[in-house]
């Protein structure tokens, strides 16, 4: 009996040494995956820090390029708006220029005008004799009137020069 003991004691030994090894192999399988997987997240996870750290250098040179951007955009609009001030300013001389231009011509009109009719009324009045007094007073007062328009006329153009 102590044969059937031991024979039995033996064979739950082996029985758990078998069970017992068969766990260990398990474990260290289920272990060896678990440091594999481990070692994959880890890589991953550094991967992952590398991608970031690009990211943020995209980041920051995208932001470096954007306020460069958002100064020179600023420097073109004051740019156009000096431009469309000089443009504004130019307009408005040429403006000018073209008042002053034409009552140049006005006033150069008028003033031919005025010589032209005092040559008349001259001529008329070295030979007064021929035409109505009246009509020759009459005359000579249309003639100063005309002057006197051309006169104040080429007044008011030296006035707007010397402004």
């Amino acid at each position: 009996m102590a044969i059937v003991l031991l024979s039995a004691l033996l064979l739950a030994a082996l029985a758990l040494a078998a069970y017992l090894l068969t766990t260990t192999r398990s474990w260290q399988d289920r272990s060896a995956e678990w440091e594999s997987v481990s070692r994959g997240l880890g890589e991953q996870v550094a991967q992952l820090g590398a991608d970031l750290d690009g990211a943020n250098a995209e980041l920051e040179s995208a932001r470096s390029q954007l306020t460069t951007a958002q100064d020179r955009i600023t420097a073109l609009a004051n740019e156009k708006a000096q431009l469309g001030d000089e443009n504004v300013a130019s307009q408005q001389y040429l403006d000018y220029q073209a008042r002053i231009s034409e009552a140049a011509g006005t006033v150069a009109a008028a003033l031919g005008q005025c010589t032209t009719a005092q040559d008349e009324l001259i001529g008329y009045l070295n030979n007064r004799d021929a035409y109505n007094p009246d009509d020759l007073a009459r005359f000579a007062t249309q003639v100063d009137d005309l002057c006197k328009v051309a006169t104040d006329a080429n007044t008011e153009l030296q006035q707007e020069l010397a402004q």
